[in-house]
């Protein structure tokens, strides 16, 4: 017999060969109904697989990320299915799971496909749904799945093979379609009730625009029809708030050829979002003492050697540029500068914790298929900080760190968030991390530590810390669910040593400080386009482009609409005038448009008796004010920078 033991630390006996699925039907016919994978001392299985040694298992439904996950990957095997049914010399890449739905990167040879044809497929999908087929898995010996994709002639699946060994290599089938897959997969298709292929892009093989272009179709499916009807009802809302579509609306940045794909153009307003932006920052870190700095954008090779970042992070620097028989790189990073200013003068421990502000631009050169936006772009301007302490500092330094994040949450309506432990894999080091067990093992312990005293939520996740110390990347959600990754904070064991950066302690020796990168306003623009879509473009009043519009019903109002101008501009509040020779509800109208918060409508009363009548965005009609009032009002909620 083997022995299960489940997550309430209850010990089940089996007989071996037993599978997942036997458990959950052993616990309850109801639960084995919902279950779609299970977790095998930590690895995601089909329900079908034997088990054959003893195991900690989870069972694992719709709840589950990992359960979500595996019923997406199936749901692309799925649309596969119908697309080699309708497309019968197809070829496909790779379909994986995404955090909301999957998409599968597929050759369509000469063929092309339309919306239309988007249609016919879900029908296909719903067909062989309820065929209720199951997934099932067959293990294959290299030689053999080398020949059976040779005599298909796919290409594809041949190059995923190259990097497969023997023992690692299953096919996974469902009705008429079988596909190189590691799996997991849910028990069948009848799991899948409600499906939704949302759209078509192009794709290049690997990431790589040199290669052929392949079509990518994305999907998302649910176990019931509720589920997907919620999901559409906020993707139309998510369509309302892409920040692309604001970003053009609200002149806030825009984007040109001639200048390069992922090189954003700030226009005026999105200037002015930048200013109010680096002016919070720039308050809050002097609060917490930090002095600013300022650093070059290239540099030479040599520092980006001595920082480890070359090799590393070669592939996401621009090519260099050779100068006098020297290259020199686009900076991709600040802290290699940084470190720089540190070892520009001599340090005692009286001068730590040392911390370091800047707004550097960066130059990263992302996969043209992968720019999106203000979300991934070749050029960024980031809320940058390093903080060299000893060790002694460093628990108060890095919860100071958290905590400033958390004030700039309440500042910004950011109500769900989770700090994300990023670890490093013990394996890989020396590969893709510093090879230095002792180091990574303390780290990581005072970071964890320091989390769980600050009583901050946080998950750990393995493989995923800088290459020289582990990190917290913050995840936030937005207003309408959206999940973004908004900033990092990172310790350095490495730098010090790398950069021979040293200060003299209390008993006049010397030591090499830790280091805590940070970021917590993320890049102008991620954060730009986070808030454009948090708030749909209507911004608070201390943060939007233009903060009051005033609005003369007629010409013979403009002196005293001037003179409200010039009230308002002494204040220090970015209004303007509507001076058009418009009718008053289109000029209301089109000011609702480009969200602008606050509407000062002015006639003949107003005039008569040095009053405003307001309309708020989103709130409508306020009422008439007395003009003075209103400016203490509005400079008050912008200089306490409120929510609304």
């Amino acid at each position: 017999m083997i022995k299960i033991t489940l997550p309430d630390g209850s010990v089940r006996e089996y007989v071996p060969g037993s599978t997942a699925m036997d458990v959950a039907k052993s616990i309850s016919e109801g639960l084995a109904r919902k279950v779609l994978a299970a977790s095998i001392n930590g690895e995601v299985w089909d329900m079908t697989r034997p088990i054959d040694t003893n195991a900690s298992l989870k069972l694992l439904t719709w709840d589950d990320t990992e359960g979500k996950s595996t019923f997406w990957h199936s749901s692309a095997h799925l649309m596969a299915e119908a697309v080699q049914d309708t497309f019968p010399h197809a070829k496909f890449w790779v379909g994986p799971a995404l955090d909301k739905g999957f998409y599968y990167d597929i050759d369509l040879g000469d063929a092309k496909m339309t919306e239309e044809d988007l249609v016919l497929l879900e029908k296909k999908m719903n067909e062989f749904a309820k065929q209720n087929n199951a997934y099932v898995r067959k293990a294959m010996p290299k030689n053999e799945a080398i020949q059976y994709f040779t005599d298909k002639g796919d290409e594809y699946k041949l190059d995923l093979l190259s990097n497969l060994t023997d023992g690692e290599i299953s096919f996974y089938t469902q009705g008429s379609f079988t596909d190189l897959c590691r799996g997991p997969h849910i028990p069948s298709t009848g799991f899948i009730k409600a499906i939704k292929l949302t759209s078509i892009a192009g794709a290049y093989w690997k990431g790589n625009e040199k290669n052929k272009q392949l079509t990518r179709i994305y999907g998302v499916t649910f176990p019931n029809q509720k589920e997907l009807d919620e999901y559409l009802l906020m993707l139309e809302e998510a369509k309302k708030r892409d920040h692309r579509k604001l970003g053009k609306e609200l002149s806030i940045f825009t984007m040109d050829d001639m200048v390069g794909q992922g090189l954003p153009l700030w226009m005026p307003n999105g200037g002015i979002i930048i200013e109010e932006l680096e002016k919070l920052a720039k308050e809050t870190e002097s609060e917490a003492g930090y002095k600013r700095v300022v650093t070059p954008h290239i540099a030479k090779e040599s520092l980006y050697l001595t920082s480890g970042h070359l090799p590393y992070y070669a592939d996401s620097m621009f090519p260099p540029m050779e100068l006098d028989g020297t290259k020199y790189y686009l900076r991709a990073m600040n802290c290699p500068h940084h470190h720089k200013i540190f070892d520009a003068e001599p340090k005692s421990y009286k001068d730590l914790p040392y911390r370091i502000a800047e707004y550097g631009t960066c130059y990263r050169y992302e996969q043209s298929g992968e720019l999106f936006g203000l979300m991934r772009v070749r050029c960024l301007h980031m809320n940058d900080a390093h903080i060299y302490c000893s060790k002694e500092q460093f628990a108060d330094e890095f919860r100071a760190v958290n905590e400033m994040y958390l004030k700039y949450f309440k500042i910004f309506g950011i109500d769900k968030y989770v700090m994300r432990l990023s670890l490093h894999e013990p394996s890989k080091r020396g590969q893709k991390y510093i090879d230095e067990p002792a180091l990574w093992e303390q780290t990581e312990s005072m970071v964890r530590e320091t989390l769980i005293a600050s009583n901050i939520p946080f998950i750990e996740v393995q493989d995923e810390a800088a290459f020289y110390g582990p990190k917290i990347d913050v995840q936030i959600w937005s207003a309408i669910g959206r999940e973004f990754t908004l900033a990092t904070n990172q310790v350095d064991f490495n730098s010090g040593n790398k950069f021979k950066l040293s200060y003299t302690n209390q008993h006049n020796t010397t030591d090499v400080p830790l280091i805590i990168h940070r970021a917590p306003l993320g890049t102008h623009e991620r954060f730009i386009g986070f808030l454009l879509e948090h708030y749909a473009g209507k911004f608070p009043a201390w943060l939007a482009p233009l903060q009051v519009k005033i609005l003369p019903i007629s010409d013979k109002f403009m002196d005293y609409a001037n003179k409200v101008l010039k009230t308002m501009k002494k204040a220090g509040v970015r209004a303007e005038i509507d001076d058009r020779n418009e009718k008053i509800g289109k000029k209301i109208r089109d000011t609702e448009l480009m969200k602008v918060p606050y509407m000062l409508v002015i006639g003949e009363k107003e005039m008569n008796e040095e009053k405003i009548s307001i309309r708020r965005q989103g709130k409508g009609d306020l009422g008439a004010k007395d003009l003075h009032e209103f400016v203490s009002e509005i400079s008050q909620e912008i200089s306490e920078r409120r929510g609304e």
